[in-house]
């Protein structure tokens, strides 16, 4: 199964150094230029990729492409969190068919 990614507004989600949830929402915070209202938990996480009004508005009418890198050390460190996050980022793409999450393979520089 191939997906055109051509055009999307690409937002890098950068996971290096990060050691727990508070980090990796603080990340998502920054990387998606997330409203002050963000709740900072998983399911407020699962909203924000799936509300296209709060998406960054270079990615409207485009669609968002996340690549999520660095997160092999949050992913040994605290598996059920990343666990979990992955689970967020499978449902909001479900929910959101011109969304993309990408896990980088590799260094986050």
């Amino acid at each position: 199964m191939s997906q055109d990614l051509t055009g999307r507004f690409v937002v890098a989600l950068d996971l290096d150094g990060v050691t727990d949830k508070a980090g990796l929402m603080d990340r998502a915070v920054r990387a998606l230029s997330l409203p002050d209202w963000f709740g900072r938990n998983w399911d407020a996480l699962a909203d924000s990729l799936s509300d296209l009004s709060v998406w960054p508005e270079e990615a409207e009418g485009r669609g968002l492409l996340v690549v999520v890198r660095g997160w092999e050390g949050y992913a040994e460190q605290r598996p059920q969190e990343w666990e979990t996050a992955q689970e967020v980022f499978a449902h909001a793409v479900r929910a959101m068919p011109s969304l993309t999450v990408a896990l980088a393979l590799g260094g986050s520089s």
